[in-house]
C-alpha cells in the first residue's frame, strides 16, 4: 500500500446541470453501463445515480415510470408432424429447427405443446 501526499488545496468539483445531463445520457449508449460512464468521467457510480434522480426531480430528465411499448412480430404456431415409431407406442416429432422429440404415444396435447415450444426456443 502506498501513501499519497496531496499538495495544495483539495476542492470539490462543481458540475453544471448540462454536464450532469450529458454524463447521465451516456448510460446505455453503445452498451455503456453506469460503471463504464463513471470511470470515463472520473466520478463514482453513486454520482450518476444521484444526478439521474436530481435531473428527474427538476424535470430535465423524463421519468421511466411510464409504460414502454415495444414492437412485437407475431408468427404462426410451429408445425408439428408426428409419426409412429414401431409398435412400442412411441412417436417422433420433427421440429422446424431440425430437432426431434421422441415421447410415448399417450402424452397429452398440452404437455406435448409445452415440450415443442421449449425445444423451438432453446
Amino acid at each position: 500500500m502506498r501513501d499519497v501526499v496531496l499538495h495544495g488545496v483539495e476542492r470539490r468539483r462543481r458540475w453544471t446541470d448540462q454536464a450532469k445531463l450529458a454524463i447521465v445520457g451516456e448510460v446505455g449508449v453503445n452498451g455503456w453501463t453506469v460503471a463504464d460512464v463513471a470511470r470515463r468521467h472520473d466520478v463514482t457510480r453513486q454520482h450518476i445515480y444521484q444526478w439521474r434522480g436530481e435531473m428527474r426531480r427538476k424535470g430535465l430528465l423524463p421519468a421511466t415510470d411510464a409504460a414502454l411499448f415495444l414492437p412485437v412480430e407475431m408468427t404462426a404456431a410451429p408445425e408439428v408432424t408426428a409419426e409412429p415409431c414401431g409398435t412400442s407406442g412411441e412417436i417422433t416429432v420433427f421440429l422446424r429447427n431440425g430437432r426431434q422429440l421422441r415421447c410415448l404415444d399417450g402424452i397429452g396435447d398440452a404437455a406435448l405443446m409445452r415440450l415443442v415450444r421449449l425445444l423451438e426456443t432453446v
